[in-house]
Order: structure tokens, then sequence, then C-alpha cells
């Protein structure tokens, strides 16, 4: 945890907020990812070009945030396999839940979406245990 920094941490939280609530507000489009991209795969009319802006903006934000020292993690160290074990993982545990961290975390939450609180509850504690359980095994 030597990297964590609460002001970045609560500034990047503000932008996730502001950028849902602005998509919210001007699209009437909810901001999970997950929605996002199976947009994509499954399009609907007149429902591409704003999911293609709303990607492209994500991976150029970088950009905008590259001169306040914010850079990506290194994997290059990482078992690949792992990783894409665990990406594999997460989409198929967004399709269950009918949503992303995201989807559920930010946008389902500030609606009081019961499902949505129902699974942000549940991400938290497998976090939460998660994290106990690589201490208790040295940081596995």
């Amino acid at each position: 945890m030597e990297n964590f920094t609460p002001w970045m941490s609560l500034a990047g939280g503000a932008l996730l907020g502001l950028s849902a609530a602005l998509l919210m507000l001007f699209n009437g489009k909810t901001a999970g990812i997950s929605g996002v991209l199976a947009g994509l795969i499954t399009p609907k009319k007149n429902e591409v070009s704003w999911r293609i802006v709303f990607l492209i903006g994500m991976v150029l934000s970088f950009l905008l945030v590259a001169p306040f020292a914010v850079s990506l993690p290194d994997i290059s160290g990482e078992n690949i396999f792992i990783i894409s074990l665990a990406g594999l993982l997460v989409g198929f545990g967004t399709r269950i839940s009918n949503g992303c961290t995201s989807g559920h975390g930010i946008i389902g939450m500030g609606r009081f979406s019961k499902r949505s609180i129902y699974a942000t509850l549940t991400f938290m504690f497998v976090a939460m245990v998660t994290v106990f359980l690589r201490g208790l095994l040295g940081g596995l």
C-alpha cells in the first residue's frame, strides 16, 4: 500500500461520479462498463456512437492524468495465465450479476437499486475475505 494517495483517490472517485452523472444527465444512459461493452457486442440502433466515444474517452483519459504522475500498474513480471484467468472470472461474474462493479457500485448505489446494493455488499465482502486470506497465506 505504499502508493496509496487519498487525494488522488478522492479525485478519481469524484471524476468517476462526475462522468457517470454527465452521461446520465445528457444521454440518459448509465455508465457501467460491462453494459457499455455489451451494447457494442449486440448493438441497437442509435446506441453505438456514444459507446465508442465513452470507450475512447476512457482510454484517452490516461493522457489527461499522466502529468499528475499517475501511471498504469506494471504487470510485466506477472503470470499472464493467472491474469487472463482472473479477467475471465471477472467477466463471468459480471454476466451472472447483471453488471460490473462500476455499474452496481457507482450507478446502482447512486440510484438506490436494491439489486446493486446487494451486489456491492457481496463483492466488497468477498474482496475483504480475499485480502484477509492472502494475508494469512503470506501474500500469495
